[in-house]
């Protein structure tokens, strides 16, 4: 989480909203997003609502909930999905923001494509 703070900025630049979710009790998550001065949102999800919505695995043997990462569009569309069997399989910030360049010439109207 360090790395997308550091980030943030290019991902704000390119009119992305990151959003995290953590299976702590809202006292212990809003401690810990407080005390780290996360510039982004930061829901907490002890019951795991959010997390079986969008198909978030599980695994007590790895400790709890594995990591995700969901790219969803502003019409709500989930444009891609990535599930992690540890913290370091996580998509890179880098290969996060060539996603969105991606997706953002998508949604560009013809006229302004190179």
């Amino acid at each position: 989480m360090a790395q997308l703070r550091q980030d943030y900025q290019k991902f704000v630049e390119r009119n992305t909203e990151i959003i995290v979710v953590g299976p702590e009790d809202g006292k212990t998550f809003s401690d810990w997003w407080h005390d780290h001065q996360m510039p982004f949102v930061g829901i907490p999800d002890p019951q795991h609502d959010i997390a079986k919505k969008y198909g978030q695995q599980f695994n007590l043997l790895r400790g709890g909930r594995l990591p995700a990462l969901s790219v969803i569009d502003k019409k709500g569309n989930i444009r891609s999905m990535h599930f992690s069997d540890l913290p370091s399989d996580i998509p890179s910030d880098e290969d996060v923001l060539s996603l969105l360049d991606n997706l953002n010439k998508e949604q560009e109207p013809a006229t302004n494509r190179n």
